[in-house]
């Protein structure tokens, strides 16, 4: 279960003022209830599943994580760019208890990275990062995995290759996705929330938060 009560989060504007992102934005996700949350570009959706995963703090408010998190897949801020991608490995295994062996072992074959994953992070290209992030988030395994829309990597074989792994792992675990996309909603998620103007509002079926998300965002439904 990951819980968020009373989330508040804002930005300082260029000239003066801040920008409002979340306001006392509340939500409860369940594990087996996979849960989108749908917002136009530049609402926050990226913001706020950072929040959720620990990688940025709000404002005010507080979140509650039972079960393992994943960082928002395709988010490579928590690689140390002067370790090499196998010593990332390493480290992260231990931060999640997970087995080192295993891990590295699925990773390097997963990400074809050849030589790279002895090399450092900071020389990868950020194709080559979201390929070492993917593969690692995919080899430890979540209760709760975290997908934003901006995820994207590797060519068309890749891809593939991705997705049939993701779709071994989302048998098991719990989605939580955000996006501007009805259609990515539709495929999967069973509810959603909408995002909007700095509000979360959560609706009872999938169908109510996408008539909702159409009329309100003057998007097709």
């Amino acid at each position: 279960m990951i819980e968020l009560r009373n989330i508040n989060k804002s930005y300082p504007l260029s000239r003066c003022g801040r920008r409002e992102i979340l306001h006392n934005a509340s939500i409860t996700f369940r594990p087996g209830v996979n849960m989108g949350i749908l917002g136009l570009n530049g609402q926050g959706k990226s913001t706020l599943i950072r929040i959720i995963s620990g990688a940025e703090s709000p404002d005010s408010g507080t979140v509650t994580r039972k079960g393992r998190v994943s960082w928002p897949i395709g988010f490579t801020g928590g690689f140390n760019g002067s370790l090499t991608g196998r010593e990332n490995l390493r480290f992260t295994c231990r931060i999640y208890g997970a087995d080192i062996r295993g891990v590295t072992n699925f990773v390097e074959a997963f990400s074809e990275l050849g030589p790279y994953m002895d090399m450092p992070v900071k020389t990868y290209s950020s194709g080559m990062r979201s390929k070492l992030a993917f593969g690692l988030s995919m080899a430890i395994g979540f209760d709760f995995y975290l997908i934003d829309e901006a995820y994207s990597v590797g060519d068309a074989s890749f891809q593939a290759k991705a997705e049939k792994v993701f779709k071994e792992r989302k048998a098991q675990a719990t989605l939580i996705v955000v996006s501007h996309s009805v259609a990515t909603i539709r495929k999967n998620c069973d509810r959603a929330a909408v995002l909007h103007n700095g509000v979360l509002s959560e609706y009872e079926t999938l169908d109510d938060a996408l008539r909702v998300y159409a009329e309100t965002c003057n998007v097709g439904h």
